[in-house]
């Protein structure tokens, strides 16, 4: 590169930075209008106010007035106490009662054993209903309205077929017979 081309390439860039400085100079001097404010409210006049002061009557009220809503730390994560609202007596209820919850479903066998085999899923639970020992598998129903829905290690679960609600009946261990003597 000649001496003359540096030369004329140092020129354009001192223009160039020239220029940028004095577009840059000239609209920080312009008053941008500002969105939301119209030429309109240019005209603004205050309030013509005769007497201003302090209206310490008010201030006083507001002193002398007392929180009453619920007091917890801002600065705590635990949510605010609940406030019970006051008891009601049995002669100031309105409405229907809810019905009590149903007893708990009672099962007339115990849950003695099970087995499964190696190459199935399904086990196998023994049940005495009285003098009647009763072999169920997974999914089959006993005593004419009882299904068996899973047998555990220690406990089955059943399932009432006509009201749909669940039991589980524990493991029951037989009576150790060398103990008795």
């Amino acid at each position: 590169m000649s001496r003359r081309t540096e030369l004329y390439i140092f020129a354009g860039l001192l223009v160039l930075v020239a220029f940028s400085g004095y577009y840059y100079l000239s609209s920080r001097t312009q008053v941008t209008q500002i969105p939301g404010v119209f030429a309109s409210d240019t005209k603004f006049q205050p309030l013509d106010v005769q007497e201003p002061r302090l209206h310490l009557d008010l201030l006083q009220r507001i002193r002398k007035m007392q929180y009453s809503g619920i007091h917890r730390n801002i600065f705590s994560a635990a949510p605010p106490p609940i406030e019970k609202p006051p008891a009601q007596t049995a002669s100031s209820f309105t409405g229907p009662r809810p019905a009590p919850p149903p007893p708990p479903l009672q099962i007339p066998a115990e849950f003695f054993g099970y087995a499964w085999r190696p190459h199935s899923e399904k086990r196998v639970a023994f049940f005495t209903s009285g003098d009647d020992v009763l072999i169920v598998h997974e999914g089959d129903t006993f005593l004419g309205r009882f299904r068996l829905d899973r047998v555990g290690t220690d406990s089955a679960d059943v399932e009432d077929i006509s009201s749909g609600r669940h039991a589980t009946v524990p493991l029951v261990q037989p009576p150790d017979e060398g103990s008795s003597q």
